[in-house]
């Protein structure tokens, strides 16, 4: 018996106790969360496929009221007499001279004024929108004695990105001092930078005749 009983002990040392259900469990509940993940995902895939579609008819939808609106602005523009489309151009350029920043353009163009240049007439041809941005067509009048100077000018204004000038004429003068000088007429288009407050009504008020 005794031989019997430490045969015993040693086979229970060689093979000891296992637990053959908790590697089947740990499987099951891995198995469990991926089909919890691989469900979810699936929601939130049909979730985004549904919400796609339902942009893209709203977008077709935008554009169709868009064309819908433009077509019948075309056809109102058709049907105005030609004293009304001018009017309806001058009321477009009102709108814009409005949203016009006049304070920054002056300060603009002293920030490009050399010295011995100075502004003698500004005189506003037309404010228009191209794109996001207001523009401004100028007939810009400068007095100097040095023709060279206002070349200098001229480069400096086109390389500022925020006027593009072109040399239209000249006009050599006399004050009443009796000194030569040249009055010299530019043709600018003003493109005012982003990120300043629009200038107030009044100075469009100012602006809107000749400097």
């Amino acid at each position: 018996m005794k031989y019997q009983a430490v045969i015993t002990k040693l086979n229970l040392s060689t093979h000891p106790f296992r637990n053959r259900n908790l590697p089947y469990l740990l499987a099951l509940l891995l198995l469990v969360a991926a089909a919890i993940s691989a469900l979810m995902c699936f929601v939130q895939l049909r979730s985004n496929s549904q919400m796609n579609s339902l942009s893209a008819v709203h977008n077709r939808q935008m554009q169709e009221d868009i064309k819908q609106l433009n077509d019948k602005g075309a056809q109102v523009q058709q049907k105005l007499s030609p004293e009304q489309q001018a009017l309806l151009i001058s009321a477009h350029k009102l709108v814009a001279n409005k949203t016009f920043g006049w304070s920054r353009l002056f300060a603009d163009l002293e920030s490009v004024l050399p010295g011995g240049v100075s502004a003698s007439r500004i005189k506003v041809a037309n404010v228009y929108s191209d794109g996001d941005k207001t523009k401004a067509e100028l007939e810009l009048s400068v007095l100097s004695r040095d023709y060279q100077t206002v070349v200098s000018m001229i480069d400096s204004m086109n390389s500022s990105g925020q006027f593009q000038a072109e040399l239209k004429g000249q006009d050599l003068q006399k004050n009443e001092r009796g000194m030569n000088y040249t009055e010299y007429t530019l043709h600018v288009i003003y493109i005012p930078s982003s990120g300043y407050a629009e200038s107030p009504v009044g100075d469009v008020a100012q602006a809107g005749g000749d400097r």
